[in-house]
């Protein structure tokens, strides 16, 4: 059963109203959680899990999956509003989605955010829909040294996120490798860089570091400018909350890209969905007529990290249903349901279990238009949050933002490094560092590592592997040219001075 037959099987089941009411029920507790830092649809899944074991199956998994792709949602809700993002993959959305509020474009923003996710999301569904064997092949040819090569695609990402100074982003991006290092080594089980902290010894999270730089950063910033009653202009009357024609034009390219690029790094095991969000956002800065608005509230600068996350977790379900791997820590819960209920994801699970694979497919469809009517109608709603006060604005985001750190592991420690972190964004806005090059080092660098130390390991310390397959060759020959893309666009020195 494949195609048109099984989704036509597959809405049969999304269709039953009990299945309806628990995929409503998953994307409302998906968006809640994405605007919520620190939790997260891992942990709320993980919590959920053992309620769910009383539950038909088929429901089960699909109220669990709405959470999961429904926080990628609301997680682009405070990055665009406070600078505070909510999911890890909504860290890029900070870079132009709070500068578009900033310039009173929240609504617009959000809009174009919940556009983007509808778009993407529901194009990387058709994709799973259609091509999940071929695709599962391709992510099987996907070993060490691609990945190798893939991060450093990722990192040559830096030069499109520079700024001003390519020096001072280099060394963002540096000191973000550095401070992924932080913890236990996976191969030797030796700790690194801790000092002697026992708390240090699980590494640093990234939500923390990136509330920290964003949200506590921007807190500190506001206080010492003085800021008004109000953090940002809102917008005025409604059509003021709808972006323009002009603006959904600019973003046609974004959507696709965020759309391909998502769905494609979600099936690859193990890439997190912040590496497709900063691929797509480096692709639509590389291509655009006008990259120097990136950065200062570029609409498609927004759409294309937004459509890229989206995408990503409808790429994620491949490998998981296929071939029985998890890319990411919701993910491997989702599979763990699964097999609690006593199913077998794998490269037979279509065929054993046809009504709960084409099931959930079908109510991803749904799920995704549910999310859509959900979050468009409420951009308005969410846009009032720049009506509070200022006195009472920052001491909340703060407040939300403590309870966060403190919920990701239920320790102090990470409130103590929440406000470390936040004296750093403040000292990097300061002098002019870039914030973006850091969280990319720091989402790239473990995978870096452990895709070198593992192929090394499968060529006995050989490092010609990392380029002599052809994949590498091409993904790195493509980084290489974005490296150097900077001194190509220079104009050349004319030949007699004028």
């Amino acid at each position: 059963m494949a195609g048109f037959e099984g989704l036509l099987t597959g809405f049969s089941v999304a269709m039953q109203w009990q299945n309806l009411f628990w995929c409503v029920v998953g994307c409302f507790l998906g968006t809640v959680i994405g605007i919520l830092p620190g939790l997260g649809p891992a942990a709320t899944i993980a919590i959920l899990l053992p309620l769910t074991t009383t539950m038909d199956p088929t429901g089960g998994i699909i109220m669990l999956s709405g959470i999961y792709y429904g926080a990628r949602y609301g997680g682009s809700t405070t990055s665009i509003l406070l600078n505070m993002p909510g999911e890890a993959s909504s860290v890029v959305s900070c870079i132009d989605g709070y500068q578009m509020a900033k310039k009173g474009r929240a609504g617009p923003a959000l809009a174009i955010a919940a556009i983007a996710s509808f778009i993407a999301g529901t194009i990387g569904i058709v994709i799973l829909t259609f091509l999940s064997p071929v695709l599962a092949e391709m992510a099987l040819s996907f070993s060490s040294p691609e990945f190798f090569a893939l991060m450093v695609l990722g990192l040559s990402l830096v030069v499109l996120l520079a700024g001003n100074s390519m020096l001072k982003a280099g060394l963002a991006t540096l000191v973000g490798m550095w401070l992924t290092s932080i913890g236990t080594d996976l191969f030797s089980a030796d700790s690194r860089f801790t000092f002697g902290l026992s708390d240090l010894l699980g590494g640093l999270d990234f939500i923390v570091i990136a509330v920290g730089v964003y949200a506590v950063a921007e807190i500190m910033t506001g206080i010492e400018r003085g800021d008004d009653t109000q953090l940002l202009p809102l917008p005025k009357g409604l059509r003021a909350y709808l972006p323009s024609w002009e603006e959904i034009k600019a973003c046609r390219f974004a959507f696709l890209n965020g759309s391909v690029v998502g769905f494609l790094i979600g099936t690859l095991p193990g890439a997190s969905s912040s590496i497709s969000s900063f691929v797509s956002y480096g692709i639509e800065k590389a291509v655009s007529k006008r990259p120097e608005m990136f950065g200062h509230g570029a609409p498609e600068g927004l759409a294309a990290p937004e459509g890229a996350n989206n995408a990503d977790s409808s790429g994620a379900f491949l490998p998981m249903l296929t071939l029985g791997i998890p890319s990411g820590g919701a993910t491997a819960m989702l599979l763990a349901a699964l097999i609690t209920w006593g199913y077998k994801p794998g490269p037979l699970f279509i065929v054993d279990s046809p009504e709960l694979f084409w099931g959930l497919i079908a109510s991803m469809y749904i799920g995704n238009a549910v999310l859509f009517m959900m979050n468009l109608p409420l951009v308005p709603l969410f846009a009032q949050i720049l009506r509070v006060p200022i006195a009472l604005l920052f001491p909340t985001v703060l407040g939300i933002s403590v309870v966060g750190a403190y919920a990701v592991s239920g320790s102090l420690f990470d409130v103590g490094t929440l406000v470390g972190f936040g004296m750093l964004g403040y000292l990097m806005f300061k002098l002019d560092f870039p914030t973006a090059p850091l969280m990319l080092g720091f989402v790239l660098g473990d995978p870096l590592e452990r895709a070198v130390r593992q192929s090394l390991t499968m060529s006995q310390g050989d490092p010609s592997i990392l380029v002599s397959r052809p994949i590498c060759a091409v993904i790195l020959s493509i980084a290489a040219l974005i490296l150097i893309s900077p001194l190509l666009r220079r104009k050349p020195l004319p030949l007699i001075p004028t």
